[in-house]
Parts: C-alpha cells; sequence; structure tokens
C-alpha cells in the first residue's frame, strides 16, 4: 500500500513536472525553426536559430525594447523595496490604532482592479505633461509612479518584519542609533531574504507589465519588450519563429533574477508565512 502511494505520488510529480516544463521546451525549440515548422507542430530543434535572430534585429530593434524595460523594472524594484519596506517596518514597528486603521484601509485597496484605476491616472499624467514632460504621458516615469509599491508588498513586509526580533532594535538605540540608522543599518542587513523575495516578485511583475505601459507609452522609442512582443504577433502573417526569439531573449532576465535568488526567494516567503 505503501509502495503504491510513492509510486502514484512520483507520477503525479512527474506529470506535473512536464507540463510545467513542456511550454519552455516548446519555446526554445520553436525559436530554431522557420514559422511553417512552428504552426505544424514541430518539436524537434531546427537549425534557423540565428536567421530567427537576424530577422528579428533587422525588423525591430529589441535591443531597445528591452533596454526600455530594464530601465523601468530596475527602477520599479529599488524604489518598491525602499518604500513598500519603510512603510511596512513602520506599520510594525511604531503601531498604533490610528496605524491599523489606516493600514486596514490600505488593504481594501487591493479590492480595487487596476483597470478601474487607469482612466483617473491617465488623465492624472495627461494633466502632469503640461507641468513636467519629464514625469507624463509617454515617458518611462509614468510607468513606473504609479506601480512602484503596492498594498501587497507593504503587506509582505509587515508580516515578514513580526519575525524581527526586537532585540536588535533596542540594543542599536542603546548604541546612540537613530531612528533611520536603526532602519538602514540593521533592518535590512537582516531581513535580506524579505527583500529578495519582494524584488523577484516587483521585477517580474514590472518586467511583464502590459496593460499600464500599453495606455500610457505612445511611441515606438519607448515601447517595453511585451508591448514589441504583441505587435510581432498582430501582423497579418506573423513570423512565429521570429516572434518565439523574442519570447526567449524577454524570457532570460527574468530566469537570471529568479535562479540566481532563488534560495534567497524561498527563504523570504517562509519567513513571511510564518
Amino acid at each position: 500500500m505503501h509502495k503504491a502511494k510513492r509510486v502514484s505520488m512520483y507520477a503525479f510529480l512527474c506529470l506535473a513536472a512536464f507540463v510545467s516544463i513542456f511550454p519552455f521546451f516548446w519555446m526554445i525549440v520553436s525559436a530554431t525553426n522557420l514559422s511553417v515548422d512552428v504552426t505544424r507542430g514541430r518539436l524537434l530543434p531546427g537549425a534557423h536559430l540565428m536567421d530567427n535572430l537576424r530577422n528579428l534585429t533587422n525588423s525591430v530593434d529589441i535591443w531597445n525594447a528591452l533596454g526600455n524595460s530594464a530601465k523601468i523594472s530596475i527602477s520599479t524594484t529599488i524604489l518598491a523595496m525602499l518604500i513598500a519596506s519603510l512603510a511596512g517596518y513602520g506599520f510594525e514597528v511604531y503601531r498604533s490604532k490610528a496605524k491599523d486603521i489606516v493600514f486596514s484601509i490600505l488593504l481594501l485597496s487591493m479590492m480595487i482592479p487596476f483597470a478601474a484605476l487607469m482612466v483617473p491616472l491617465y488623465r492624472m499624467f495627461g494633466q502632469i505633461t503640461n507641468f513636467f514632460p519629464t514625469f507624463g504621458i509617454d515617458t518611462p516615469a509614468a510607468v513606473v509612479i504609479p506601480t512602484f509599491t503596492t498594498a501587497f508588498l507593504i503587506f509582505f513586509f509587515r508580516q515578514s518584519t513580526k519575525m524581527f526580533p526586537r532585540e536588535l532594535l533596542e540594543a542599536g538605540r542603546m548604541d546612540g542609533l537613530s531612528e533611520l540608522g536603526l532602519f538602514f543599518r540593521i533592518y535590512l542587513p537582516t531581513m535580506k531574504t524579505t527583500y529578495a523575495a519582494a524584488a523577484i516578485i516587483t521585477f517580474m511583475a514590472s518586467w511583464n507589465n502590459y496593460m499600464w505601459p500599453l495606455v500610457i507609452l505612445q511611441s515606438p522609442e519607448n515601447q517595453t519588450i511585451p508591448l514589441l512582443i504583441s505587435n510581432l504577433g498582430s501582423g497579418y502573417a506573423p513570423d512565429y519563429g521570429l516572434i518565439m526569439m523574442a519570447i526567449v531573449l524577454s524570457t532570460i532576465p527574468t530566469a537570471l533574477v529568479f535562479f540566481l535568488m532563488q534560495k534567497h526567494f524561498v527563504a523570504g516567503m517562509v519567513g513571511s508565512v510564518k
């Protein structure tokens, strides 16, 4: 009985692994084939990888799109780590009834879909454009500002701060550190796994963000990689080998970030759950 249960468990895990890995396998294999081979469902690697890459770079400025996505994602991640961690730290360390009410209202904002906010945000940035063009419509700043922190991230840091040893803060105060010194010199280095998990979540969400950049970015030179891939697939006769090549290139940065910080990500998520 125990052996049958173990065999069924491994069979389920193998099936789940196959379902998870197959899309990546098909994506990589398709990037090496011609468009006609992709539409036929060919699952064997071809010899057209460099041809697809050459056609991609000749037809669109993918390096500029990757650079725009990198600039927006890195800026969003850095700002989110600073602001969300400060907010989560403040809500937990300096608790009061008023702060708990504010935090509850903040959590309620998670129930509002972003689609409902796009029209007011667009009108707001339209007005900002008249006074501060650098932060207005069709600028990277307009993509970063509404998304550099979220109620979820603040909640995530507050939950993780519950596990933070308060004795370290008391020891720091006795040594004469200011409140900001406590945060930057004690809290921040101690919570590095939480920061790693939050950074991965934020970077991936920003890198794959499609709806808001589609609305606010209007010029081709400012488009991000999801917008470019969408445009490649909207043609009359899309080249699927070329599209898959673009998807492979867009997947590499997020895959690198995740695999390089995987251990910290798992530790940070476990810590937040506790």
